[in-house]
Formats: structure tokens, C-alpha cells, sequence
């Protein structure tokens, strides 16, 4: 990967499909809300990968900085479900807004879900984590958009490249 000292040039954000029970039996997804002034925002826990990081220990990091959760402590490791590529301008933002988000699959236990926060650890607002159905998450404001897959997670599994992020299939709020 190229990069511009020591920063990749393309971004990547590793996040979670955190999933707790059987999601075909009405198991739930593990979001971060945020409040915007259009709306509420919800996204999958993650963050950018740091320079030199490899992506287990990015995600690993990010879901104990967000969470407190340990995922060395957990039975099951996680797994890549879908890459996004997006390119999208941003309100007061100048130019093109460039991610790749490598988005995994986790399942925690009811014990591990009880001991997680009721907000998230490294949010200055100390923004809400909610847990909700796969089809009430698929009809939520979802950053990254995965929403139409999520279906997958019951089904066969759809493809590992999501389709694009771009203005037309998404709105900054």
C-alpha cells in the first residue's frame, strides 16, 4: 500500500457486526448511536486503522477503546464478513471523503453483551450503544451502509465487496 509518511493513502476503518444469540431467532446487533442534527447516525463500533497496525490488532483495539471488550478473552475470533469502498463528499469538508471499511463478523455471549457499556468508553457525548434486531438495523440510518446485507448473516452468505459508498446511496446526517 502506498503511503505518504507513514499514512496509508486510502484509509481503513475496522469495524464489527457485533452479534449476540442466534440472529435467525431474533438475536441483536450491537450499534453506536449518535445524535446529528438531521437524525440519528448509527455505526458499527470501529475506527481508523493506525500507520503500521495490522487489522486484528486495529479491531481489537478499537472494540476495547469503544467497548472494554477483550477479544483475546473471547472463545471465537473475529471473522471478515464484507469490504466497502467509499468515496462520498462530507458537509464542510473539502474534496473527496475516502474510506475502505473491512467490516467482521463477531458473536459474544449474554454474559459478555451484560458486561459492555451503556455508552461508548472514548466518546466525549458519551454516545449511546444499543443493541437491536438485524431487521430494525437494516432499516436504521447504518454507517457503513450494510444494511441491505445483513440479511446474509441468516441466509447464504452474499458477497465479501459490498457496493460502493457514494452520494447517491448515502447521506451524511
Amino acid at each position: 500500500m502506498t503511503t505518504t509518511q507513514g499514512v496509508p493513502a486510502l484509509p481503513i476503518r475496522v469495524c464489527a457486526a457485533l452479534v449476540e444469540g442466534d440472529l435467525a431467532a431474533g438475536g441483536e446487533l450491537c450499534l453506536i448511536r449518535r445524535e446529528r442534527p438531521t437524525g440519528a447516525q448509527y455505526s458499527l463500533p470501529g475506527g481508523i486503522l493506525h500507520p503500521d497496525e495490522q487489522v486484528p490488532e486495529a479491531l481489537a483495539r478499537e472494540l476495547r477503546e469503544e467497548l472494554g471488550l477483550d477479544v483475546a478473552a473471547l472463545p471465537g475470533r473475529p471473522r471478515l464478513l464484507w469490504a466497502q469502498d467509499q468515496a462520498t463528499t462530507r458537509p464542510g469538508r473539502p474534496g473527496t471523503f475516502r474510506r475502505l471499511h473491512l467490516i467482521h463478523l463477531l458473536a459474544v455471549d449474554r454474559e459478555v453483551r451484560a458486561a459492555l457499556p451503556a455508552a461508548e468508553l472514548d466518546a466525549e457525548d458519551r454516545t449511546r450503544v444499543v443493541w437491536v434486531t438485524l431487521a430494525e438495523a437494516a432499516g436504521l440510518h447504518l454507517y457503513p451502509p450494510v444494511g441491505p446485507a445483513l440479511g446474509g448473516l441468516t441466509g447464504p452468505a452474499a458477497d465479501v465487496l459490498l457496493p460502493p459508498v457514494t452520494d447517491r446511496t448515502y447521506a451524511w446526517r
